[in-house]
């Protein structure tokens, strides 16, 4: 079982496009090395979401966010505007909030409002919304030494997209804007801030933050782990690199499939009467993924596509009446349907993953979303978090927080619950002396690839390879 040797440089984006075979090392799901280093290398590096934008909706509301080692303040000022600062008193280091680890079951974050400054509990130096000291005990006992800016707390980079919240510790790094570039673009179509909470868990969980992300980058995963989803839909798909993101989309084999809308969620099923496959696949997806991944209503709508067509109807017919009905039911209820170009559909998707720690599954009125970070120092623990995101009438979101939830079906629906039974295991079995290295699908696991392929360019180590011969 001798392991491939590998050409001396990693790969490139045209390689990805050109789905050309690699393999990478398994030193970034493994090594306690490579956790220390992410500390240093990567989590002060990026552009990453803290939480929705909702959750901060009034001046004073604040909260923190833990990643590795670090822990930030995120704060919305009483001039409406969002600030975020490391969390830490630069007199003698102790946290401004207290965020002890989350242990399973314990703190997810640490919440408050009505702040206008922070006091350190150790000795009560104070700061206001700006992080400006305007506190000291005895200051003149520093004989004038003292300077703002030592006193000051350490201010990080925030900014909103899609009704997130994103910080960067970085003074150096790039625009949000930038760093989200097509993907973006792209999903500023499904207007995500428009939607809202409807659930959200998290978990402590046995595997590395990049073997649980990447357990829902692909769908290439349904035939052998949601084997019951084959007898409703076809699971073909394809992935594509957009330089830091990437996206997956369902890939149809059969001409008359085709359709804008056949790349994402709102898609025909398979089976001689459109009608009746197209019901059963949306009704099963959405009850064994917790209730999310689309919505009621495009469940309801598609209940009555037997009694509202007829016999003759193609698959093409099914999904223009369907969304017809449900976009029209939505808005009887208060829901409005943004209006996006069929190109930009067929563009978006099945799924982005927003490198490197999220991914959205996408909808017109929907999604259901991922985001995993490291627990401690231990490279075998992440912090695995899911929620669905959907369009309400005004006024009638559901009162939502983060809630731990074991990772069984019982709490995160059968499909989910799949997903967990692999998630241990692969990190498991990626130890074995046995295992000659990832041999990733260059179709359809292209996004697990360019995962590899930007955490490399950030670590400075472990850039996916070409296989032999494929140079």
């Amino acid at each position: 079982m001798k392991k491939p040797e590998l050409t001396a440089t990693g790969i490139t984006a045209e390689d990805m496009d050109a789905e050309k075979l690699v393999t990478y090392p398994t030193e970034a799901f493994l090594s306690r090395d490579y956790a220390l280093a992410e500390k240093k290398l990567l989590w002060p590096k990026i552009w990453q979401m803290v939480e929705r934008e909702t959750d901060l909706p009034d001046p004073g509301d604040w909260m923190t966010y833990n990643v590795a080692d670090e822990s930030i303040i995120v704060l919305r000022k009483d001039d409406g505007t969002l600030k975020a600062f490391h969390n830490v008193c630069p007199h003698r280091g102790r946290q401004l909030v207290s965020t002890p680890d989350m242990l399973p079951g314990k703190v997810h974050d640490v919440r408050g409002n009505n702040r206008k400054k922070f006091v350190c509990g150790f000795h009560g130096w104070t700061y206001d919304q700006d992080g400006h000291n305007v506190y000291i005990l005895d200051q003149q006992d520093w004989h004038g030494g003292l300077t703002p800016e030592m006193t000051c707390l350490s201010e990080v980079k925030v900014d909103t997209w899609g009704g997130y919240i994103y910080i960067n510790m970085d003074p150096d790094c790039v625009s949000l804007k930038e760093w989200m570039g097509r993907a973006g673009e792209i999903l500023d179509h499904f207007q995500l801030d428009k939607m809202r909470y409807k659930w959200r868990q998290w978990a402590i969980y046995p595997c590395n933050w990049k073997t649980a992300i990447e357990a829902f980058l692909e769908p290439y995963h349904v035939a052998g782990t949601h084997t019951q989803l084959l007898a409703y839909g076809n699971y073909y798909a394809l992935s594509k690199q957009y330089g830091l993101h990437s996206v997956s989309s369902y890939d149809t084999r059969d001409a008359k499939f085709q359709m804008s809308e056949s790349a994402g969620t709102t898609r025909a099923g398979k089976g001689e009467d459109p009608r009746v496959s197209t019901y059963e696949l949306i009704r099963e997806n959405y009850e064994t993924i917790n209730y999310s991944a689309s919505t009621e209503t495009l469940v309801k709508a598609a209940s009555r596509l037997k009694d509202e067509l007829p016999e003759t109807a193609t698959a093409q017919d099914c999904i223009a009446h369907w969304l017809a009905s449900a976009k029209k039911d939505d808005a009887a209820r208060g829901v409005i349907w943004p209006e996006i170009p069929p190109e930009i559909m067929t563009e978006a998707g099945l799924a982005w993953g927003l490198w490197p720690n999220q991914n959205i599954l996408h909808g017109v009125t929907f999604a259901l979303c991922y985001r995993v970070r490291p627990y401690g120092d231990d490279p075998n623990k992440c912090v695995f978090e899911s929620y669905a995101l959907e369009r309400f009438p005004e006024g009638e979101e559901p009162e939502t927080e983060w809630v731990y939830a074991d990772p069984i079906a019982a709490n995160w629906g059968s499909i989910l619950e799949q997903d967990f039974s692999n998630m241990e295991f692969v990190q498991k079995g990626m130890k074995s002396s046995g295992f000659r290295g990832p041999l990733p699908n260059p179709h359809q696991e292209q996004k697990v690839i360019n995962l590899h392929r930007n955490l490399a360019a950030f670590m400075g180590r472990g850039a996916p390879q070409l296989l032999p011969d494929q140079d």
